[in-house]
């Protein structure tokens, strides 16, 4: 399975902000739409990721409060990336290694979305459970082993 599968799945919805702007601001966007990331934007380029990660570390070291602080101030700005193409067997151990849960899919230097730990982990899980239908039908049908057929068991007398 392939990033795109998971794009296709949750749609074309972007929820972005830009860097200068103000971080109450940006967690107000997050809480709105329920979301935990979003995609940092400036002139039409990923310049960096905002997620609850870096608004939770700001409020502990502001006493509580987010601040006067711009999102530009606290954003990832090297956010690890993949793309469409990219295979979920690729990208599990990537966030794994970064504690990444929100990815920027990238298609050269266009955003094409985001996807969380949970998409891959949900895109997994409905993989896995899809396999073992198949499996369970497959054994489920297994044809009856015919003991007459050539190749088969040998008959052997029986003794009277």
């Amino acid at each position: 399975m392939k990033v795109r599968d998971i794009l296709r799945v949750k749609g074309g919805t972007l929820y972005t902000v830009a860097p200068d702007e103000s971080l109450a601001r940006a967690v107000e966007t997050m809480a709105q739409y329920d979301i935990g990331s979003l995609a940092v934007m400036e002139h039409g380029e990923l310049v960096g990721m905002l997620t609850f990660r870096e608004v939770i570390d700001t409020i502990a070291r502001n006493g509580g409060t987010v601040g006067t602080v711009t999102v530009r101030s606290i954003m990832d700005d090297h956010p690890m990336t993949c793309t469409p193409e990219t295979e979920l067997d690729e990208v599990r151990p990537m966030m794994l290694e970064r504690h990444t849960r929100y990815m920027p899919v990238m298609d050269n230097r266009m955003l094409m979305g985001v996807i969380s730990f949970f998409d891959v982990a949900k895109a997994v899980v409905e993989t896995q459970s899809f396999e073992n239908k198949m499996l369970k039908a497959y054994i489920r049908d297994w044809p009856e082993e015919d003991d007459t057929a050539p190749g088969g068991p040998e008959q052997q007398p029986v003794a009277r």
